[in-house]
């Protein structure tokens, strides 16, 4: 016999349904919050201000990457955009970083920006090098793409004790990616690490980006590439496999000189690291690099007062400080950014 329903569309013994549309907001939301810190996971735009070189564009493409993947990889700017246009987008979108590339006649320039109330850190780039010339220079460059998954660790080193503004570039520099809490953190995400260090004696800063890789002690080459591709190699040219495991000239690979190189991992990694094991810890650069100098701190975004000043050509620190004052007015600007042939913005994080 059937039991009679308890209530006109409710079922008995379960509660109310929630919405599909309700669920994807809440997913998303919990998406967007930092599960350490409780507080919105940053996210960043890169864009230039004004033309820029061929070599220029790609440096900006490589700090996107840089960024990922809490950033807008495909970020399309017109001719028409300003910089208030930049913050008003990035409101909705959970923006708070702005990183902005520029070429003045002098040396090309790098902000770091918080929006949308500053402050602003406007570098001097001295020195720089692409990720693909990083690339073209290493006998086998390594660079997966899945390494871009997860946002990088950022190691900042010689810029405590200095006092401001440093102490407020350090802290910026701490908040640009979600935070990390080394006794819950799953050690397969940590595969960038984003130095950033102070020379004392030059007064630069070096910029430095590079990929993680573990190595299990005490296995050979061939052995790592066997599990690793999950294939069965050709051993015909051997009468025994003892000879593929023990062949001359791979056993020295496996060994690492360096024993403070080598850690005991709390959890397991993969197939071959494995926590009940040591591995050694290699760091490859993939680029960009940078050598920036600190030449300007500014109170505000790309305005207010000026709060480090330092001795530049008066072009740098003068017409085309307060230019960047006049953006967030609103005003139109003849440096704006380079025209595209998309009818549309593309502003996606």
């Amino acid at each position: 016999m059937r039991q009679p329903r308890s209530g006109p569309g409710k079922r008995r013994g379960r509660g109310p349904r929630i919405p599909a549309a309700t669920l994807r907001k809440q997913k998303a939301a919990l998406a967007n919050v930092d599960q350490i810190t409780g507080a919105k996971i940053p996210k960043s735009f890169v864009f230039s201000r004004g033309k820029l070189p061929s070599t220029l564009r790609h440096l900006q493409q490589d700090l996107r990457k840089v960024m990922l993947p809490y950033t807008a990889l495909n970020l399309k700017e017109k001719k028409r955009n300003n910089l208030k246009d930049f913050v008003n987008v990035a409101g909705p979108l959970g923006v708070t970083h702005f990183l902005i590339l520029s070429n003045p006649k002098s040396l090309p320039h790098l902000r770091f920006a918080k929006s949308p109330q500053g402050p602003t850190f406007t570098f001097q780039i001295e020195g720089y090098s692409l990720a693909a010339d990083i690339a073209n220079s290493q006998k086998r460059p390594r660079c997966p793409p899945g390494i871009f998954q997860n946002s990088p660790l950022v190691v900042l080193g010689g810029l405590t004790g200095l006092g401001n503004p440093f102490r407020s570039l350090v802290e910026y520099f701490q908040h640009m990616f979600p935070a990390v809490d080394p006794s819950t953190v799953k050690l397969a995400t940590c595969q960038r690490i984003l130095l950033l260090k102070h020379d004392k004696e030059k007064d630069v800063i070096e910029f430095r980006h590079y990929s993680i890789k573990l190595q299990p002690v005490g296995v050979s080459r061939r052995i790592r590439k066997l599990m690793q591709n999950n294939q069965v190699p050709d051993l015909g040219e051997y009468k025994d496999v003892s000879d593929f495991v023990t062949k001359a000239g791979y056993g020295s690979e496996s060994e690492v000189d360096d024993e403070a190189a080598m850690v005991s991992l709390p959890s397991d990694v993969d197939k071959l690291n494995r926590a009940s094991r040591k591995s050694a810890v290699r760091l490859q650069e993939i680029g960009p690099r940078m050598t920036m100098r600190l030449v300007k701190v500014e109170a505000g975004l790309c305005s207010g007062d000026v709060l480090y000043p330092w001795p530049v050509e008066k072009e740098v620190v003068g017409k085309k400080g307060t230019e960047t004052g006049e953006e967030v007015e609103g005003q139109e600007d003849e440096d704006n950014a380079e025209a595209t042939d998309e009818s549309e913005d593309e502003m996606e994080v």
